[in-house]
C-alpha cells in the first residue's frame, strides 16, 4: 500500500476544525505519556509518532514511559493515582476497558478513574483463514466449522488478549465451535496459521496488510462495522454475521479530575496534529484511521465502547 496515498485519503476522517481554548499552563513540567505495555509494541509506536511534535506545541518536554505487567493494568492504575494537573497520560486503547472487565479484581475504574483528553484513532482487525481450509469466504468458513464442530482451531497471541476475544466473540455470533490455541505473541499465531498447523486467527490490520498478495493465507474479513480504507477489498465480518463488530480507539486518558482548561489545550494541539500530513503518514502506517474529537466526544466513545465491550465478554463467557 502507498502509505503516502493512504495518508491523503484518510485526512478527510481527521477534523482539525476546533476553536483554540485559551491557553492553559501545564506548569512547565515534564508531561509522561505511559504506554503500559513492554517497549516495541504497537501502542508505543503510535505513542512516538507524535509526542514530540506534541511537547513542541505545548512548550514542554513530553516523554514516553512504558510501564508494562498484568496486561496493562499496572501503568494505567499508575495513571489513575497520579497527580491530575495534566502532567501524566496514558496512551490507552480498548483494551483500556476489557482488561478491567475480565479482572476479578480491577485495579482501576476505566470511566470513573480518568479524564478523556485526546482521541487519535481507530483501527480494525481482520480475520486470517490458512489457505489450507477449503474457504474462500466468510460464509464458507462458517459453512465449515458447523459441518465439523470442534475440528477447527483459532490461534491467538495470548490467553485474554484482543485477538482471543475478537475470535471467540465471533464463534458465539457466528454458531460455530473452535479450540482456542494461544500463542505468547501475533507473530507467533501468524506464523502457525501460515504453515497450515492453525486453521485462523484475528489480527490488528496492520498486521494482516503485508499479507494480501500470499498465497498461504486469506483474509476473509475486517473487523469494524463497515470496510476499511486499508482493505477496502475485504468484506466486513458483519456482512455475514450480523451485529459482529469488534474495533480499537487508541487516546490519551488524564487522572479524574484533571482540570478542563488543561484537557482542552491539550486536545487542541492533538487535533492539530491529526491534520498535519507527517502526522497522518505516521499513523497509516500503523493502520490507524485518525479521528479528532472534542473531550467530550471522545468520553462518549469511551463510555459506549466499555458498554459494548461489557456486551462482548457477556456473550463469551469465561474465556478458554
Amino acid at each position: 500500500m502507498d502509505r503516502r496515498r493512504a495518508s491523503a485519503s484518510l485526512a478527510a476522517l481527521a477534523c482539525g476544525a476546533f476553536a483554540a481554548p485559551a491557553p492553559a499552563q501545564l506548569g512547565g513540567k515534564v508531561i509522561h505519556i505511559v504506554v503500559p505495555f513492554a517497549a516495541g509494541g504497537a501502542r508505543e509506536v503510535l505513542a512516538r509518532s507524535f509526542y514530540s511534535e506534541l511537547g513542541a506545541a505545548l512548550g514542554q518536554p513530553v516523554i514516553v514511559e512504558n510501564r508494562p505487567g498484568a496486561g496493562g493494568a499496572i501503568g494505567t492504575a499508575s495513571v489513575a493515582k497520579a497527580a491530575p494537573d495534566g502532567n501524566t497520560l496514558v496512551f490507552a486503547a480498548s483494551s483500556h476497558n476489557v482488561t478491567a472487565l475480565l479482572a476479578e479484581r480491577p485495579p482501576y475504574d476505566p470511566i470513573k478513574d480518568f479524564a478523556a483528553v485526546a482521541n487519535i484513532g481507530m483501527q480494525s482487525y481482520v480475520l486470517m483463514a490458512s489457505s489450507e481450509l477449503p474457504a474462500r469466504r466468510l460464509s464458507e468458513l462458517v459453512s465449515h466449522a458447523k459441518a465439523r464442530p470442534g475440528a477447527l482451531n483459532y490461534a491467538s497471541p495470548g490467553h485474554g488478549s484482543s485477538g482471543h476475544l475478537a475470535m471467540a466473540y465471533f464463534t458465539k455470533l457466528a454458531g460455530i465451535e473452535m479450540v482456542h490455541i494461544p500463542f505468547k505473541s501475533t507473530q507467533d499465531a501468524t506464523n502457525d496459521v501460515l504453515a497450515g498447523r492453525s486453521h485462523v486467527l484475528i489480527v490488528p490490520n496492520v498486521g494482516a496488510i503485508p499479507f494480501a498478495r500470499d498465497r498461504r493465507i486469506r483474509l476473509l474479513g475486517v473487523t469494524s462495522p463497515k470496510r476499511s480504507a486499508f482493505l477496502p477489498e475485504v468484506p466486513a465480518v458483519a456482512e455475514e454475521v450480523a451485529g459482529y463488530a469488534f474495533e480499537s480507539w487508541f487516546g490519551l486518558l488524564a487522572p479524574a479530575r484533571t482540570p478542563r482548561a488543561l484537557i482542552e489545550r491539550i486536545n487542541a494541539e492533538v487535533a492539530k496534529l491529526l491534520a498535519n500530513p507527517v502526522i497522518l503518514e505516521r499513523l497509516a502506517a500503523q493502520g490507524v484511521e485518525p479521528r479528532a474529537l472534542t473531550p467530550e466526544a471522545f468520553e462518549k466513545l469511551v463510555r459506549e465502547d466499555y458498554a459494548a465491550m461489557a456486551k462482548v465478554v457477556k456473550a463469551v463467557g469465561k474465556l478458554e
